[in-house]
């Protein structure tokens, strides 16, 4: 069995974590730590009374000979400040941040300032040895990595949505269109004024509209894995929050090159997705309802033709494949499991 260290155990990525290692057969919790410690993580949230019931130490605590592998479910900015300790013992790192979703310090600075944050990176020298955690295309790097930037939730959806028609250069290049609306967790636990219940309730904005942080890794991803060199692929992203507790829902748009039939469509995506075990391609019209408390991704693609455009839905819940559930598939890969472990789950109903 192995040893799992979480780190920012008291926010809602931590308690997904421990909600799924909880299941696990191969990966057990050895320690939890965050800054609001003192307490067993069971007075803290009542509904793990009896399945976990761990102490919530100090980051000046952590017992490194106690970890096989540690999640840091944390803020921006936190992962860069403790992961060299953790590097230098040769323990694998999977940062829930966008930390070390970049392998350089020019995409991290725009990462950092399209969010309003300082733009400068603590352990340069650490970017290049990270590895971005997408499970479906990086498996082989994810394997051998001891720093995984888990993708954002947005990301997530927009590149596993994107990347079958991009690789099969079936779409021009600018712009993809990409809508996208979130859950309230989204904001995480502690969601400021504007995420508070009187103000969100029956209520719907957009954000950081065309200059979402979440922008760069689509980008970089879509570049990185294009067939046709000649183009470059650039995103309008328009993000909304809604009044859902878990869920994103994206929506995107880009003109197909030449008359593709639907049935080819089709047979692109599956192909490509065949041995992606949490992908699941439909004709029908995903509901954030389909993949909530899984670690699906429920894409549908589809050729509008009297525009010409190619559309597509993909649906995720925003905290599982898009964060804790991802996470734990990517333990799984660079732990040498079955990348399924622990993480058979049903959709929650209704």
């Amino acid at each position: 069995m192995k040893k799992a260290l979480i780190i920012g155990s008291t926010g809602f990525g931590g308690l997904g974590l421990i909600d799924i290692l909880g299941r696990h057969p191969e990966l057990e919790i050895s320690q939890l730590i965050a800054i609001d410690h003192g307490k067993k993580i069971s007075e803290l949230y009542p509904h793990l009374e009896g399945r976990c019931d761990l102490l919530v130490e100090s980051p000046d605590n952590i017992r490194y000979d106690e970890a096989d592998i540690a999640f840091f479910a944390t803020p921006d900015r936190v992962g860069m400040e403790i992961i060299g300790e953790f590097h230098r013992r040769n323990i694998p790192v999977i940062d829930f941040s966008g930390d070390f979703r970049f392998d350089n310090e020019e995409d991290y600075r725009v990462y950092a300032e399209n969010k309003g944050m300082n733009s400068q990176h603590m352990c340069p020298e650490l970017l290049k040895e990270s590895v971005f955690g997408l499970p479906e295309k990086n498996r082989d790097e994810i394997k051998k990595s001891n720093i995984i930037g888990n993708p954002g939730c947005f990301a997530m959806s927009m590149i596993c949505g994107l990347l079958p028609a991009v690789e099969n250069s079936i779409i021009y290049d600018s712009p993809v269109i990409c809508d996208g609306k979130t859950g309230v967790s989204g904001a995480g636990i502690n969601p400021g004024q504007a995420n508070s219940y009187p103000l969100r309730y029956d209520n719907v904005n957009a954000y950081r509209e065309g200059h979402h942080q979440h922008l760069v890794e689509v980008e970089k991803t879509l570049n990185r894995y294009k067939s046709d060199s000649n183009l470059d692929y650039r995103i309008l992203f328009i993000p909304q929050i809604v009044p859902i507790n878990r869920g994103i829902i994206t929506t995107m748009y880009a003109k197909l090159k030449e008359n593709i039939s639907q049935s080819k469509i089709n047979e692109i995506y599956s192909t490509f997705y065949c041995d992606s075990p949490f992908i699941k391609v439909t004709d029908k019209s995903p509901q954030t309802a389909s993949a909530r408390g899984t670690n699906k991704c429920i894409i549908k693609a589809m050729a509008d033709e009297r525009t010409g455009y190619l559309f597509i839905t993909s649906v995720i819940d925003n905290l599982m494949k898009g964060q804790s559930g991802n996470a734990v598939q990517n333990a799984n890969i660079r732990l040498g499991f079955e990348e399924t472990l622990g993480l058979d789950m049903t959709t929650f109903y209704p």
